[in-house]
């Protein structure tokens, strides 16, 4: 068995934050980064925020890059459709900006609810001027990570990363 099949996703993402210096991390409570967030939450050199909705976390991080600090907005594609009109002042205002975002409505969705934010996320952050990277599978997850930090922090852009069903799991609430 290989390392990189050892290694949880999570603790891949974790390690790529911590690679790119990554100061700050925003959420909304979501069970796909729940691992990732708590890991966050244990650091001493990170500082983790519980928002009440996903857009707060965008002028959160152009205040964190205003302030010399790098931050990652993680959040459920659900969520998206919360930030379309903030997504805006990542091209107006011109900060890097990195979003990690678990992906619902997508392989194998048993909840009807999830798909149409599901299927629109990658359209609607496309039309924003968003990069979008995607992972499906662990394999893929820390060089995809390391890719959009180096976009968005090297390079000045807003860059999603899109953390597919197929490598969160698919959920199966109410069945044994």
């Amino acid at each position: 068995m290989n390392a990189v099949a050892t290694i949880d996703w999570h603790d891949q993402i974790f390690e790529t934050l911590q690679d790119h210096d990554v100061k700050q991390v925003y959420h909304v409570p979501d069970a796909g980064h729940g691992k990732l967030i708590e890991a966050c939450q244990k650091s001493n050199s990170i500082r983790t925020v519980a928002l009440t909705t996903e857009e707060e976390g965008i002028p959160l991080a152009a205040g964190a890059w205003l302030g010399g600090q790098r931050s990652v907005l993680l959040m459920q594609s659900s969520g998206v459709g919360n930030t379309i009109n903030l997504m805006g002042m990542t091209k107006t205002l011109r900060f890097p900006f990195l979003t990690l975002i678990t992906m619902r409505g997508d392989y194998g969705e048993f909840n009807s609810w999830q798909y149409p934010m599901g299927q629109g996320t990658p359209k609607v952050l496309e039309a924003m001027g968003v990069l979008l990277y995607s992972v499906d599978n662990a394999a893929e997850v820390k060089a995809t990570v390391d890719a959009a930090a180096r976009s968005a922090f090297n390079g000045g852009q807003a860059v999603a990363v899109l953390l597919r069903q197929k490598l969160i799991g698919i959920k199966n609430f109410g069945k044994k």
